[in-house]
């Protein structure tokens, strides 16, 4: 019978250390899931800006091939329309001749002087069927011995019409020879047929070939790692140029793959990561997330049985003496050696079980309704009004956020960069322009928190005149970091055009900052004068400009698109302020324009 007790007080005693250990690791389960939940979702969020990220940047490096390959077939329109260069190759026939030399020699000056103005190109070269040679601004002026090759090229100049197409180095032409071989280029290039406004035209055909190194530099930059690869495709999906690992058609699911096609020429810029350079951090958070967990379920089973040895078993002791005297045996005494609070309570059970014996019948019970009213009253004092005031201070600080200037800034930044990449159009009128900039000015303001103010003074003739995009942007972004950064108040900035004579538009840019010192200005003044003096604009040299970066660009553009009577000038009074002053021929906006 005594064993029988023991056994059921052992089995009792496993069953409330089990329950305290279930307790512990129930109240662990919420935060073990959350932490879980938070690591996982880190991960997703970690995913989701990469993506973004790369998307904008890959958009960035799209935008600039889409702006490369515009110019490249500007300037490819500009050599087979040219009436002088296609009146040499069409009077010179099978007979080659001393003259034909000479002839193919302008033609060759005149590609050398092309090749010149954008840094993209890396060779043009212009195929005369009639003497079967190849004029190249890279080795000369060769004669084309395989009769395939010459059928080839022709072919291409007849299919083509007055249409554009592009072809890869390594695409075949004849058994054996590829194109690259034969224009000895290793780059994608572009092909069309000489004469374009001629229906009578000859077979012609103007080869145009990519620098690949200055494409691969444009890519290069974005690559975020040795195991990552990007790859520009054209629209059949041929590599145009890559770097970084061997790119693969099919991609695992282990890889990030983010891709942008052009709009202007359906060409792809591909990117392919490996997630675990992504996940590398979050990997590590998880390990320790999951150490954490483990350790803390540890935690809870030595904490459940330090509680059970150190609380639980006296007051299980304890429970049991006050079940005993309950069930009537008033001569209970509960045997213990403890010296703490658990001691001193044990003891005070055994004396009140003492003093019970002799006030059972008067005392007990109504002692007993007195504790239990007693009780009932602390409980109800338990109100749960600071869980409202807590609510509510939450609730009332998020209504203090106001956010209504960030708002205000994403919307005015969405607005410039829809403008700025409005389906691929070079050409806005001033008031178009005037209203893009705006945006760009109203961020500019909210930034400098309002401590300057804009004026427009546009007139009514200006308002429609084309005018190539972004060319005023560099001008104003300059007058507000050099003018009105570092005032408080009272900065000003005034925009105006206007024509003058019927022949010229005037753009101006003023600010009331600073100024610039006379010795500067007398430099940029120099580098601007030195500019506009070169026979043709050439692009800018990124090995080699140091500053003026925004005026360089602004000057190039004008120097390339509207000619050389394009003028920038700065003018500037230390103490008063800076101008900035564009002058456009009036009739080469319009031609521009109708480009």
């Amino acid at each position: 019978m005594m064993a029988l007790i023991r056994w059921v007080r052992d089995r009792f005693s496993q069953n409330i250390q089990t329950r305290l250990t279930g307790y512990f690791l129930l109240i662990l389960l919420p935060l073990v899931i959350i932490s879980l939940f938070a690591v996982e979702r880190s991960r997703d969020i970690l995913y989701e800006q990469a993506v973004e990220r790369t998307e904008m940047a890959l958009s960035s490096a799209m935008n600039h091939f889409d702006l490369a390959l515009q110019n490249v077939e500007e300037i490819s329109t500009l050599i087979a329309s040219d009436p002088g260069m296609n009146e040499l190759l069409n009077k010179n026939s099978t007979n080659f001749s001393p003259y034909s030399i000479v002839d193919f020699s302008d033609i060759l000056d005149q590609l050398l002087n092309s090749v010149s103005v954008n840094r993209f190109v890396s060779q043009i070269s212009v195929y005369h069927p009639a003497s079967s040679r190849l004029i190249s601004t890279h080795y000369g002026v060769k004669e084309l011995t395989g009769e395939t090759q010459r059928e080839w090229l022709v072919e291409a100049a007849r299919r083509n019409g007055t249409g554009i197409s592009y072809v890869m180095s390594e695409s075949p032409v004849a058994e054996g020879i590829t194109f690259g071989q034969m224009t000895n280029t290793d780059s994608v290039s572009l092909i069309r047929a000489m004469d374009l406004y001629n229906s009578e035209r000859q077979s012609n055909l103007l080869v145009v070939s990519f620098n690949k190194s200055k494409l691969l530099n444009i890519i290069k930059t974005l690559l975020p790692s040795e195991n990552s690869r990007i790859a520009l495709l054209n629209e059949k999906g041929q590599v145009v140029v890559e770097t970084g690992r061997k790119y693969e058609d099919n991609i695992s699911h282990k890889d990030m793959t983010v891709a942008i096609d052009s709009d202007y020429s359906a060409w792809r810029l591909a990117l392919v990561q490996p997630k675990s350079e992504l996940y590398e951090e979050t990997d590590q958070l998880r390990l320790f997330t999951v150490a954490i967990i483990g350790l803390s379920i540890l935690l809870a089973i030595i904490i459940s049985w330090v509680v059970y040895s150190g609380i639980a078993s006296p007051v299980l002791k304890l429970s049991r003496g006050m079940k005993r005297l309950s069930s009537g045996e008033l001569n209970i005494h509960v045997d213990t050696k403890r010296k703490d609070e658990f001691g001193f309570l044990i003891q005070s059970f055994n004396k009140m079980a003492v003093v019970q014996k002799h006030l059972i019948e008067d005392h007990y019970e109504q002692q007993l309704r007195l504790t239990t009213t007693e009780l009932k009253f602390l409980q109800s004092q338990i109100n749960p009004h600071f869980l409202y005031n807590t609510l509510d201070s939450i609730y009332w600080t998020a209504k203090n956020y106001d956010a209504d200037e960030i708002s205000e800034m994403v919307m005015n930044l969405s607005k410039f960069f829809r403008l700025s990449l409005n389906k691929g159009r070079q050409v806005f009128t001033i008031e178009e322009s005037i209203t893009h900039l705006h945006y760009y000015l109203r961020i500019q303001q909210l930034r400098f928190m309002d401590n300057f103010t804009v004026d427009y003074h546009i007139s009514e003739e200006s308002k429609d005149v084309p005018l190539l995009k972004l060319l005023l942007q560099p001008l104003v972004e300059n007058a507000i970091i050099h003018g009105m950064e570092g005032k408080s108040s009272g900065g000003s900035l005034v925009i105006s055009s206007r024509i003058e004579k019927g022949q010229t538009v005037v753009i101006s840019v003023q600010d009331n900052g600073p100024g610039i010192g006379e010795e500067r200005l007398r430099y940029i003044q120099h580098e601007l004068e030195m500019m506009g003096s070169r026979s043709v604009a050439s692009s800018q040299d990124e090995d080699h400009v140091k500053d003026l970066f925004g005026l360089r660009n602004v000057l190039s553009r004008m120097k390339l698109y509207y000619g050389r009577e394009a003028q920038l000038t700065v003018h500037s009074v230390s103490g008063e302020g800076t101008t900035v002053t564009i002058s456009i021929p009036l009739d080469r906006c319009k031609e521009v324009n109708l480009k």
